[in-house]
């Protein structure tokens, strides 16, 4: 097994903790998770943080070959739900190493290359974590035209500060991979920045659910899943979801906030930071768990925006919706700004929200209820 690198938890808290600017508490749990480094397809990090937190939580906790987490809270419930985020997360892998040592590489999900360059970088390796940072020729070097262009991957390097390939190659190998030199941070009250909060703020929020409902009274099966290699085609959803076979889901993502500048409602929808999870509506979503995701929302006084899908989502819920034959998939998206860049911004409040939501409306099913239409 692939060792992990993360730093001791009581440091990544005491950081959260420690922000004397903010008043704000944000969960150990969150902060640990958003600090992993868990590139899709190099997910240990991450699953480390999952075991850690839950493992010893719930009522049954399972491994797959996917590297899928699972957490069950009454496993012999009726009817069967399943929650599901996926933890891994935007990366690099290394592809070739040049005669001076410079390393090359290609993108682990859908990268703005415009942002790639001048970034720091952490390269996930057998003897840990080697840093080095991202370049290109530099803008004082360039023509008038080549300044108008964004470089393609094969023109972006990263620089370990080394001699030579040999030296290079001592430290990183074919197939590594890496991600962008860039923690949780608080940045005012509960609004935070993080290199990954797509999906980790969906992986927590089903985790953390499923961590409440052991305590109380349930007639539900509750299953959280950690899923992975989402961002490549949510191939850790389709797995869980055979696995699995519930009677419902709800796949929890990051949506678009669209409460910037430059967002155009009329082409996006109207969605806030700090207005509560998004329950989508549409082809992809059973319109049995919509109505129940939006009663519990509303007999619990949990705020609330809707989206609007025409299509299959890019979420986890487009794979689960269609598995086995078939399951009652629902939809909910946790507001983010500035998605698949190194610093996306969300409001924690959301998060809390979206946990309170999972909740509810797992508490609010009934031996027997089916999401049949």
């Amino acid at each position: 097994m692939r060792k992990t690198f993360l730093m001791p938890k009581k440091k990544t808290a005491k950081k959260a903790a420690n922000n004397k600017n903010q008043a704000y508490q944000a969960p150990e749990f969150l902060v640990d998770l958003l600090n992993a480094r868990s590139p899709t397809g190099a997910e240990y990090e991450a699953q480390a943080v999952v075991d850690q937190y839950v493992e010893d939580e719930v009522d049954a906790y399972r491994r797959d070959t996917m590297g899928n987490r699972f957490a069950t809270v009454n496993p012999d419930g009726d009817p069967k739900l399943l929650f599901a985020g996926h933890i891994d997360e935007l990366g690099l892998i290394i592809t070739y190493i040049n005669d001076q040592g410079f390393v090359y590489f290609d993108t682990l999900g859908g990268h703005d290359k415009s942002m790639i360059s001048g970034r720091r970088v952490s390269i996930l390796t057998k003897n840990g974590i080697v840093k080095g940072v991202t370049g290109k020729r530099a803008i004082h070097l360039m023509s008038a035209e080549d300044r108008k262009k964004v470089p393609e991957t094969h023109e972006i390097w990263i620089d370990l500060g080394v001699k030579d390939q040999a030296e290079a190659e001592g430290l990183v190998r074919i197939g590594d991979t890496a991600v962008y030199d860039q923690s949780f941070e608080l940045v005012r009250g509960s609004v935070g920045v993080a290199r990954a909060f797509d999906d980790k703020a969906g992986a927590y929020a089903v985790m953390e659910a499923v961590r409440r409902l052991t305590k109380g009274k349930l007639d539900a099966r509750v299953t959280a899943a950690a899923t992975t290699q989402e961002e490549i085609g949510t191939r850790g959803a389709m797995t869980a979801a055979f696995s699995e076979n519930p009677d419902f889901a709800i796949a929890v993502d990051v949506g678009h906030a669209t409460d910037s500048p430059d967002c155009d409602p009329r082409k996006y929808g109207s969605f806030k930071q700090g207005g509560g999870p998004i329950i989508c509506r549409g082809p992809n979503i059973n319109p049995v768990i919509f109505d129940l995701i939006v009663r519990a929302a509303e007999k619990n006084k949990i705020p609330y925006q809707v989206e609007a899908d025409p299509r299959p989502t890019g979420t986890d819920a487009r794979a689960i919706q269609v598995a086995q034959a078939g399951i009652a998939t629902g939809l909910l998206s946790i507001p983010l700004r500035y998605m698949h860049t190194p610093s996306e911004m969300v409001d924690l409040e959301d998060i809390e929200h979206t946990v309170q939501l999972l909740v509810a409306v797992a508490k609010s099913l009934k031996k027997r209820d089916r999401g049949i239409w």
